[in-house]
C-alpha cells in the first residue's frame, strides 16, 4: 500500500514483530505460558470440514510443506488435497517479500478458522453460485475457492492473493485438483487491492467472496474500493464476507463499504452447525482453550451495490 503512510510503517512492526517471535523462541516456560495465554490460534478451528494430513513425507524436519486432504461433507463430492505451509514456519525470505510488496504474510501461516466456515458457508448454498462468475480475494490457500469450484457448479472461480508466494501454493492446488471442478473453469491470479489497473475484471463478477481480510485497517479503503470495482454494476451480484470484529476494525471496514457507495448487511446466526458450534466454544473446548467472540468468530457480511 502506500509506503508513506504512517499505518504502512505499523504494518511492517507487526511483520517483523512477528518473525521476531518465529526465529527467537525461547523454551522457558514463562515464555510458552504468555504464547498460550494471548494467542487465538485454534487447533481444530471449527471442525466444519474433516482434514487430515496424507503425505506424511512432505512433513519432514527438513520440510516446511505438507499435504492435507479436505472431505467436503456433501456426499458424493472430491476430495481436496491441498499443499500447504506446516504451522509456525517462517523465514526471513516470508518477510522480505511481505515487505517488497507490502502486504501481510498471514495467507501463509496456517488455514484460518474464518476460511473454513467460508467454506462450509460457500458448500450448503449451491444455487447461490451455480452458474455464477466468483472471485475469492486473500484466499491463502484457497480453501474456499476451491470447494466453490468443486460443490457448486460455478461457471468460473478466480482465486486470487496478493501475495506471489501464496498465489504459487494456489496453482499448485488447482493443478491438484483439477478432475473435481467438472465444467467450472478455475484460475489463479495475484491480485493487490491498491492496484489502479484492473479493466479486464471490472464490473464482470456475480459473486466475491473473502475471509478474515478486514484486520488490517491500512488495507480497508483500497479494499471497498476493488469490491465495488469488481461487481457486475447493472446486474444483481454480491461479496459475501466473513470476518470477525476484531476490536473496531470490523466497523471501520464497514463505514469505508458505506463512504464508497456500497450497501451492506451483517448477519450473526448464518448457519445453524456454525452457530451450534460457536456456541460450544464459548463455553469451553481444550481444542480452542482461548476462544473469544470478538476475535474469533467470523459475522457474514453481504455487500452490495444496492440496497
Amino acid at each position: 500500500m502506500d509506503p508513506t503512510s504512517s499505518s504502512s510503517s505499523s504494518s511492517s512492526s507487526l511483520r517483523w514483530n512477528i518473525l521476531r517471535q518465529a526465529l527467537l523462541r525461547r523454551s522457558d516456560s514463562q515464555s510458552q505460558a504468555e504464547i498460550k495465554r494471548i494467542s487465538r490460534k485454534a487447533t481444530q478451528g471449527f471442525n466444519l470440514i474433516p482434514c487430515q494430513v496424507v503425505d506424511s513425507s512432505l512433513q519432514s524436519d527438513h520440510s516446511r510443506e505438507a499435504c492435507v486432504c479436505y472431505t467436503i461433507p456433501i456426499t458424493g463430492s472430491p476430495k481436496l488435497y491441498l499443499t500447504q505451509r506446516v504451522d509456525n514456519c517462517s523465514d526471513l525470505n516470508d518477510f522480505e517479500i511481505s515487505n517488497r510488496y507490502n502486504i501481510d504474510n498471514t495467507g501463509l501461516v496456517c488455514q484460518w478458522p474464518s476460511e473454513e466456515v467460508l467454506a462450509f458457508f460457500c458448500k450448503s448454498q449451491p444455487d447461490r453460485f451455480r452458474g455464477k462468475r466468483v472471485i475469492e480475494l486473500g484466499s491463502g490457500y484457497g480453501l474456499a475457492g476451491l470447494v466453490i469450484a468443486a460443490a457448486t457448479e460455478a461457471s468460473a472461480v478466480v482465486i486470487s492473493d496478493g501475495n506471489p508466494q501464496v498465489v504459487n501454493y494456489i496453482k499448485r492446488n488447482i493443478e491438484s485438483n483439477s478432475t473435481a471442478f467438472g465444467g467450472t473453469s478455475v484460475k489463479a491470479m495475484e491480485l493487490h487491492w491498491n492496484q489502479h489497473e484492473l479493466s479486464e475484471l471490472t464490473n464482470t463478477f456475480d459473486i466475491i467472496v473473502a475471509s478474515d481480510c478486514t484486520f488490517f485497517k491500512e488495507f480497508h479503503k483500497h479494499l471497498a474500493r476493488t469490491i465495488k470495482m469488481l461487481l457486475k454494476a447493472k446486474e444483481p451480484s454480491e461479496a459475501l464476507f466473513f470476518s470477525p470484529k476484531r476490536g473496531d476494525s470490523l466497523e471501520k471496514f464497514l463505514k469505508e463499504i458505506k463512504d464508497i457507495g456500497l450497501h451492506y448487511v451483517l448477519t450473526e446466526n448464518y448457519d445453524a452447525q456454525v452457530w451450534k458450534r460457536h456456541e460450544t466454544l464459548v463455553i469451553g473446548d481444550e481444542a480452542w482453550p482461548n476462544y473469544d467472540k470478538n476475535h474469533c468468530y467470523p459475522l457474514l457480511i453481504q455487500i452490495t451495490n444496492h440496497i
